[in-house]
Order: structure tokens, then C-alpha cells, then sequence
């Protein structure tokens, strides 16, 4: 016997499902997946394969044997766990270790909470963050390819790991800049060096601006981090040029843009309302600058992101969006 369903007025219907949401995002994601592959090759298609596989089997073992629920794989949200998880990995990360940062992404990060929408922070970052923890050797070993599908690759560090270092050791930002032939153009199209998500912001923008016209996610996010990170490194910039980068380079380096576009967008881990979203994204901009300006490692976005998750529950609680009919 069916059961019939009565609520009050209104009723919003929409032919929008988790599975319609998770594909849109996949599909964002693919104009960095394929640079990723272009210039690093199997290895990353290695990497690739193996966080996904990963991620949805275990997703898949933990909801039948551990909960006892349904499969939720068909959601498609372990695969952009996957996805996300191996493009904040170098594409030499070995098999195992993509292995163990899957079952801290799934089994920690989604599973430990119940799954789907009750996961405070955000899987991926989870994985990540636990891995550069444990082991930094790996999550530190860059490579910068000299050609298409990763031919004759030479050790390097990243422009930020770069700066960080040359820093410390008394140089300047604009003599490390022209020391290494730092572009912003090659920022923005082939930034060689980091993490595979870190490659081309280009064509993580391409990504966002889809997401944005398919109506996935909202802007004020996004924008909030980018506007709080080109005001504050604009201000430790003016005053001080030899000694902090400037604004452009902070939103085309490291994690910024696949953070800001893909991870602190998450529907389970921000807030619901505008204003806490905008607020939410001020603490990721802020704390990003200061572990990068300060703080031990060159790059913050993934420790900022996961911080400003814990605060959700307050700021859900602080801001409400209005009811409706109500003004």
C-alpha cells in the first residue's frame, strides 16, 4: 500500500537529485582532470583510478556491512571524493599511500558520521590533510614534467614551497620571481609544480563558471574567499614588497582556486545561509594567508577549509535565512 504524503504550502518541485548534483560536479571537474593527465601522464591516471576505486568500494562495504543500509554509491559522491582526493595528491604518490588516504576520506571523514549529508568536514580534505600528516615525504616529493605525459620529469617545489624557502634563506619576492621565471600567465594556464589540482587554474575556473550556469552552487562563497585574500595580501603587500607576494599570486597558486571553487562550496560541510556562507568564507581566505605568510607549511587552504567546517553549526545557528512569507 502506498503511503500518501501531506505538507503544508508551498511545494518546490525540481528535477534536481544528489545524483544530478554529483554528476554536475564531476563534469566541472574534468577540464582539470584532463590537464592533469595531459602533462603527468599514466601516473596520474594511476592515482586517479585508484582514489576512485577506493572510495567507492569502501563506501559501498561500510553502508552494507557496517550500517546495514542500502548502497549509496549510486549517488555518485564517493566518485567526487575520489576525483577530489587525487587532485590534492602529487601524481607520485604511491598506490598504497592514495589507498590509506581513501579509507581515511570515506571511512573517517563521511562514514564515521553516517554518510552523505551528516559529514561535519569535508571527506577529501580529511584524506588529504591526514596523509601530509603522516606522510609528508610523499605529500612534499614535487615534480615538474617537461613535456606532454610526464616526459623527462625534474624535482622541483612549488611556487609557493619556493617562496617559502627563498624567504628563509634572505632573498626577495621579486628576485625568487625572476629568479625561477614565474609568470602569472603560466599561473593561470600551466602552473608547473604541486598537486595535480594545482596545475591550471584556468581550467578550474572553466569548472566553477559551469557550475555556476547549471545553478550547482552559489557564488558568495567563492567570492568571499577571493575578495578577503586579495585585500589582505594587498595590505602585506603594499607595506612590505621584498617580503609578501601580492594578490594575484596568493588567487592563481597552491589550492586556492580547487578550495575555493570546489571544497568550500560543499553542500553538507557550509553553511546554509548567505551571510554565514560570506562569513564562512572570510575565515578561509583569512586563515589560508596567515598559515601561508607565517605558518610552517607554504600553502593553508586544506587546514583553513576543514577549521571553518567546525564552525558551521555556529553559524548555521547565528544566521538564518528569512521564512518564507515571513518578512
Amino acid at each position: 500500500m502506498n503511503k500518501l504524503l501531506v505538507s503544508p504550502s508551498p511545494h518546490i518541485h525540481a528535477d534536481v537529485s544528489t545524483r544530478t548534483l554529483m554528476r554536475d560536479v564531476i563534469i566541472a571537474l574534468l577540464p582539470a582532470v584532463a590537464v592533469s593527465v595531459v602533462f603527468y601522464g599514466w601516473k596520474e591516471l594511476l592515482v586517479l583510478g585508484v582514489s576512485v576505486a577506493c572510495c567507492v568500494l569502501l563506501e559501498y562495504l561500510a553502508t552494507r556491512f557496517l550500517l546495514k543500509a542500502p548502497s549509496t554509491v549510486g549517488d555518485l559522491s564517493a566518485v567526487v571524493t575520489g576525483i577530489l582526493l587525487a587532485l590534492n595528491l602529487p601524481y607520485t604518490t604511491p598506490w598504497w599511500v592514495v589507498l590509506i588516504g581513501a579509507i581515511v576520506a570515506v571511512g573517517v571523514g563521511k562514514m564515521t558520521f553516517g554518510g552523505l549529508g551528516q559529514n561535519v568536514f569535508n571527506p577529501a580534505l580529511v584524506g588529504r590533510v591526514f596523509l601530509l600528516i603522516s606522510f609528508p615525504t610523499y605529500m612534499t616529493h614535487w615534480e615538474m614534467p617537461q613535456g606532454l605525459f610526464g616526459v623527462d620529469a625534474v624535482t622541483g617545489a612549488t611556487p609557493l614551497g619556493v617562496i617559502k624557502e627563498g624567504l628563509l634563506q634572505g632573498g626577495t619576492v621579486p628576485q625568487l620571481m625572476a629568479d625561477h621565471g614565474y609568470s602569472y600567465g603560466q599561473m593561470l594556464l600551466a602552473n608547473m609544480g604541486g598537486s595535480a589540482g594545482e596545475l591550471s587554474a584556468l581550467a578550474l575556473l572553466l569548472g566553477f563558471i559551469y557550475l555556476l550556469v547549471r545553478r550547482v552552487i552559489k557564488p558568495h562563497i567563492t567570492l568571499s574567499i577571493w575578495a578577503t585574500v586579495a585585500l589582505v595580501s594587498l595590505i602585506f603587500w603594499l607595506a612590505a614588497p621584498d617580503r609578501f607576494t601580492d594578490p594575484l599570486f596568493n588567487l592563481l597558486t597552491g589550492g586556492m582556486i580547487l578550495g575555493s571553487c570546489f571544497m568550500a562550496t560543499d553542500y553538507v560541510t557550509s553553511p546554509m545561509s548567505v551571510m554565514g556562507g560570506i562569513v564562512f568564507g572570510i575565515g578561509i581566505g583569512f586563515i589560508t594567508l596567515m598559515i601561508r605568510y607565517f605558518g610552517s607549511y607554504p600553502e593553508g587552504m586544506s587546514f583553513a577549509i576543514l577549521l571553518m567546517n567546525a564552525t558551521v553549526p555556529l553559524l548555521n545557528r547565528w544566521f538564518h535565512q528569512k521564512k518564507y512569507g515571513r518578512a
